[in-house]
């Protein structure tokens, strides 16, 4: 199979020639492994491009308000509305709960619902496909199923099927984001695009007071523009950083600080702490996570930050941190400026609930209970912040994962599965509650009521 790029024309649905790639076909999976660094693609012009086209939707269709009070009914809770109005805090029985005072759905999230349940009422006789989970959440993934919106096919090497589309069909980007080889491989359709691409991965802004911050995919795409080797702290085969990869240039993912002082100490030629060597090694090391033909002596003279936006603060701020002395000790610190490039692009939604989680923390807690997807990065991370405290803590999807004789199945931050018994104490008891980003209430009252019936023999009543 083979797909042929030339694209003309920036209002009839085509693509500017500036975007030309080639004027002979090109293998899909060829160009799906090497476009983001073609140096004759423009990422930003034809993200540009796209948006204008009137098949292209991220705005919604004008319901806005039904479809926020809709989820509100479908997702909300009274135990979550009690706590709210209680500054966070209600006792049921001999059981007190302390939710922290940021948690739950985030507005990119509630964005990427709303558009969901507006796609399926402005085309509810189409096909609709989507192309990775909407949002991380088990509840909403088998909403998605009732509405009968389904994943695209894969083959057996998980290869997307993208022939099953049809003219006339909607495709659905996650909240996440798509990378761009997808975006054109679906633009070359005659399908209605709806993009739930968290503004924050996609778009830039102006942030009070502290001037311009930089999205991510615009970020790099200034790495790119400038020549700078992206060094993107995150997990490689995340949804969300495999968007990010292909709108960089070069680029080497890292995903925690030991992998960012490998990179480092071959930069310093292994004046650092010595775990580098050769060039060898470190491709081997870090296959899968750099750019094609990546040459780590040429591509890290000049290097900027990024992130996978749910990723911890604090650790993204210290691989930050670690590269730019790394580039002054190298280059020298009035050179910096030309070898370091850094912007905050931290979501703040990621950040607040990270922080309350912290604040929640100082309190007397007996356990702390962390509810989200279990393929959702920020919740991982919350449970990890809860794991560094005294307080014993456990990751749980759903209600299903409390069982009967007080037993409880739960993640840790690093995804081993343990389950537990006897986890809940006898007498009074303190709990603390967080959730991810992809969370709705109702999923946290769903788990507390278990709580509630287990600890109790009933469900207690809720105001």
């Amino acid at each position: 199979m083979s797909i042929s790029f030339q694209f003309s024309g920036l209002t009839s649905g085509q693509f500017s020639t500036q975007h030309r790639l080639t004027t002979k076909p090109i293998s899909l999976f060829r160009c799906m492994s090497s476009l983001s660094t073609d140096p004759e693609f423009d990422t930003k012009k034809f993200r540009k491009n796209l948006i204008r086209r009137p098949n292209y939707n991220r705005q919604g269709f004008g319901q806005k308000q039904k479809t926020l009070d809709l989820i509100s009914r479908e997702y909300g809770s009274d135990i979550i509305k009690t706590l709210r109005a209680n500054e966070y805090e209600y006792t049921w029985g001999d059981i007190t709960v302390k939710l922290a005072k940021s948690y739950g759905f985030c507005w990119g999230v509630e964005r990427a619902i709303q558009l969901v349940y507006e796609a399926k009422n402005q085309f509810p006789d189409q096909k609709i496909w989507i192309t990775n989970e909407i949002i991380h959440n088990p509840t909403f993934s088998k909403k998605l199923e009732n509405l009968n919106i389904e994943y695209l096919p894969k083959t057996k090497d998980s290869k997307k099927q993208y022939d099953a589309i049809e003219k006339g069909d909607v495709v659905m980007f996650p909240a996440h984001g798509v990378a761009v080889e997808e975006m054109i491989i679906l633009s070359e359709k005659n399908v209605q695009i709806v993009d739930t691409t968290c503004p924050w991965v996609s778009k830039l802004f102006l942030k009070r007071l502290k001037g311009f911050c930089y999205k991510v995919w615009t970020k790099v795409e200034k790495h790119k523009s400038r020549q700078y080797t992206s060094i993107i702290h995150g997990k490689y085969d995340h949804q969300e950083t495999i968007g990010t990869k292909s709108f960089a240039g070069n680029y080497v993912v890292v995903k925690n600080i030991a992998e960012a002082i490998y990179v480092c100490d071959y930069i310093l030629g292994g004046e650092l702490d010595g775990s580098s060597s050769t060039k060898e090694e470190f491709l081997e090391k870090l296959r899968n996570k750099v750019s094609e033909d990546f040459d780590p002596d040429n591509h890290l003279v000049k290097v900027g930050i990024a992130n996978q936006t749910t990723t911890l603060k604090g650790e993204t701020e210290e691989i930050g941190k670690l590269v730019e002395r790394t580039m002054m000790q190298k280059h020298g610190v009035e050179n910096i400026n030309n070898h370091f490039m850094s912007f905050n692009t931290i979501c703040d939604a990621t950040q607040e609930r990270q922080d309350a989680l912290d604040e929640l923390l100082e309190n007397k807690l007996d356990v702390m209970l962390v509810v989200g997807g279990w393929n959702s990065d920020n919740t991982s991370h919350l449970q990890m912040v809860s794991e560094k405290s005294n307080v014993p803590a456990y990751w749980v999807d759903t209600e299903e994962r409390i069982g009967p004789g007080n037993r409880i199945t739960y993640k840790l931050s690093h995804n081993e599965l343990v389950e537990k018994e006897n986890w809940l104490a006898d007498g009074p008891l303190t709990i603390g509650v967080t959730a991810g980003a992809s969370t709705p209430d109702k999923v946290v009252e769903d788990v507390l009521l278990k709580v509630f019936a287990m600890k109790n023999g009933k469900k207690l009543q809720h105001a």
